[in-house]
Parts: structure tokens; C-alpha cells; sequence
């Protein structure tokens, strides 16, 4: 079976008569101006050199040319074939720490870019990374919510990420351990498929320390595998408020917040991960690293036909023409002069 891709461009077809019309019309033209001189017998030997086979060869030769090039245009198409697309991945549960802490600065300076600000520009690049991978979102304070699940639409995921905000929870604390149970039972049913949490927090003010490593370890033995993003800075900072910084009721001196590291370290490890700092310009490539220790299974199977491409046939055919309407001239081919294909005989 023999189709074409965009067969609408074969009407560019008429250029090949056209070029054969311009072509007899400048014969004919030529003709009659040659005819002005004398007889056509008379003139052809004042003109030795010309070869009067070589200009319709030639003709030929751009002719087919033209044609090849506007059939390799249209992409030609042959047979069709079956295929098959396998994608392979894992699951990838995000869990996002928006207790009020998250609002102070990343840095060591309280005017710096808040942690909830670099924690987003961090997950983002990790879902720009994930590629086959299938991914969920959820967030905690006090308590954990599930903000999307597991899924592959990852502009829905960056959506919704770029859509947290600590203030809208008021119910705050920081549940470590709820939020790696309710990152674990988001995972779909399968246990074939490879699975990886990516915990984001300052690790402070912690509710419960056993309770979330317990958690890591519970979702270890079930194959999950833990891994921890600190935002923050061990220098404790304030947490701003629309007011100002904010205040402990009790001393009346404002609330400091600093990143627990040895702590986040600790939870990563009981979940068989590991912890990076956000801060560190490779820990993107060392999360990502330590992700592809996780086995990854075909997530996506695709069949589709696919037909065969011919126009690479007809492209190097043209290519062949030109070459050889270049190397041939309008003279007359000086050796074949010499040669005599019929001779009379001798009496």
C-alpha cells in the first residue's frame, strides 16, 4: 500500500509539464532566431561544439529531479507495522511541611526567601526530572492532606504545587509520621511497582520523633523508600507574620525556627533514603541518584501502528539527478566523435 502523508502538495506536479512546455517554447524560440541566419543545415556547422541530444537529456534529468523532490515533499508512506512504547517508572509521593514554620527564611537572614518559597522551586525541578514516573502530592501540618494523587499529569502536580500556602492551615504542628502514613496508602495497590517518598520539612518543632520514625520504618519494610528534603538554615530565624514577627504569647519574645538536620537525617535514614539540603546545589542530583536505586517497572504500555518512511527514497534519487544534470554539459562529448558506430562497406 503506497500513501502519502500530505498528498494535497502532489499538486505541485503540474511544475513538471510546465518546465517541459518553458523548455519547447524556448527550442521553438531559438529556432526561429537561428532560422533568421540562414538554413538550419547550413548553421549547425558554424556551431561544432553543440550537442543537440545533451539539452533534452539534461531536461530529463531536472524533470525527474523536480518530480522526486515534490513526492519526497508529500512523505510517501509504504506498509504499516505494529510497535509497541514501554514506559518505565516508579511512584513518587511528595509530602510538603506547611506548618507556619515554613514561612520563615531559608537562609540565615530573616528577609531571606522563605523555606516554603525554595522548598517549590526545589519539587519543581524534581518533577521536571521525574519523566516516566508517576507522581502524588499531599501536604501536613498538624495533620496530612492529600492534595492530588498519584498521577502523570505533572502540569496538574506543579499546579497545585505552586498553590500551597501555610496560611491556609490552621491546624498546625508538624506530623511527620501521619504524613509518611498518608504518603504510603497513596501509592496504587500494585507491589511490583517501585515506590519513593520525598519528604520536604525543617524538621522543627517535631510532635511526635518516635512516631515518625517508626513511620519511616514501617514504609521501609513495605519497600517504600524514604527520602528527606531540609529547607532552612541551622541559624534560628524568626516566622513572619502579616503583623510582624510572631510572638510567643507566654514570653512575649518573638518565635524562633531553625532546621533540624541531625533529625531529618535521622527519619531518612530509618526509611532507607537519604538526606540532602536544598541549599546544596547537587542535592537535586544526589536525590535523584539515590530515587534510581528504586526498580522501576513498566508503567505505560502503548501499541501503535507505524508506517514505513519513503520520502528518504525519493530525496536521494533527486539528489542523484542533480548530480548528473551538473556534471553534463551542453558541448558535444569530444571523444565519442572518434567512434563510429556504422561504416560502409569497402568495394
Amino acid at each position: 500500500m503506497f500513501t502519502f502523508a500530505y498528498p494535497s502538495i502532489l499538486l505541485l506536479l503540474v511544475a513538471v509539464p510546465v518546465l517541459v512546455l518553458l523548455y519547447a517554447l524556448a527550442r521553438y524560440k531559438r529556432k526561429k532566431n537561428l532560422a533568421r541566419f540562414g538554413h538550419a543545415g547550413s548553421i549547425r556547422w558554424l556551431m561544432p561544439e553543440v550537442s543537440k541530444y545533451k539539452p533534452p537529456l539534461k531536461l530529463a534529468l531536472e524533470a525527474g529531479a523536480v518530480l522526486f523532490i515534490i513526492i519526497a515533499l508529500c512523505r510517501p508512506w509504504g506498509g504499516v507495522h505494529a510497535t509497541k512504547s514501554e514506559k518505565e517508572g516508579i511512584e513518587v509521593v511528595i509530602a510538603v511541611d506547611v506548618s507556619n514554620s515554613m514561612l520563615a527564611s531559608s537562609t540565615s537572614d530573616n528577609s531571606g526567601t522563605s523555606r516554603m518559597r525554595a522548598a517549590k522551586l526545589v519539587l519543581e525541578k524534581l518533577i521536571n526530572r521525574l519523566d516516566n514516573d508517576r507522581v502524588g502530592l499531599i501536604v501536613y501540618a498538624n495533620d496530612a492532606y492529600t492534595l492530588i494523587p498519584v498521577t502523570s499529569d505533572y502540569v496538574s502536580a506543579k499546579m497545585f504545587l505552586n498553590s500551597i500556602d501555610p496560611t491556609q492551615y490552621e491546624n498546625q504542628g508538624t506530623n511527620i509520621g501521619a504524613a509518611i502514613d498518608r504518603a504510603a496508602g497513596s501509592f496504587s495497590a500494585d507491589k511490583n511497582i517501585g515506590k519513593s517518598i520525598v519528604l520536604i520539612t525543617d524538621a522543627e518543632d517535631l510532635e511526635d520523633v518516635e512516631g515518625a520514625e517508626d513511620a519511616a520504618k514501617q514504609a521501609a519494610k513495605n519497600n517504600i523508600q524514604l527520602n528527606v528534603v531540609g529547607v532552612g538554615s541551622p541559624t534560628p530565624v524568626q516566622i513572619p507574620t502579616s503583623s510582624g514577627p510572631m510572638i510567643n504569647p507566654e514570653t512575649g519574645a518573638p518565635v524562633e525556627t531553625a532546621l533540624d538536620e541531625n533529625l531529618a537525617a535521622r527519619i531518612a535514614g530509618a526509611g532507607d533514603g537519604i538526606y540532602v539540603n536544598a541549599s546544596n546545589p547537587d542535592a537535586l542530583n544526589e536525590l535523584e541518584k539515590q530515587m534510581d536505586t528504586v526498580k522501576k517497572t513498566a508503567m505505560e504500555i502503548n501499541e501503535y501502528a507505524v508506517h514505513d518512511e519513503l520520502f528518504t527514497i525519493f530525496a536521494w534519487l533527486a539528489l542523484a539527478l542533480l548530480c548528473l544534470d551538473v556534471f553534463i554539459l551542453d558541448r558535444k562529448i569530444r571523444w565519442l566523435d572518434r567512434i563510429t558506430f556504422f561504416k560502409k562497406e569497402s568495394k
